[in-house]
């Protein structure tokens, strides 16, 4: 791999790094690809998952 090259992560092509604005990625469709799979929960990050509390109840109402 020639320097300041690097392999997209979404559909592996080699792509310059330099000059790049969608790095890591080697365009913008795989840079949407990428958010796409993170809105739609594909991707997650390990962990317990986590109840959270119920929203106070506004007694002035």
């Amino acid at each position: 791999m020639e320097q300041g090259k690097i392999f997209c992560p979404i559909c592996k092509k080699e792509a310059a790094w330099k000059d790049n604005p969608f790095r890591p990625f080697c365009s913008e469709r795989c840079r949407l690809v990428d958010l796409g799979k993170w809105a739609s929960e594909e991707y997650r990050i390990a962990g317990e998952k986590k109840t959270l509390p119920e929203d106070p109840v506004d007694e002035k109402k």
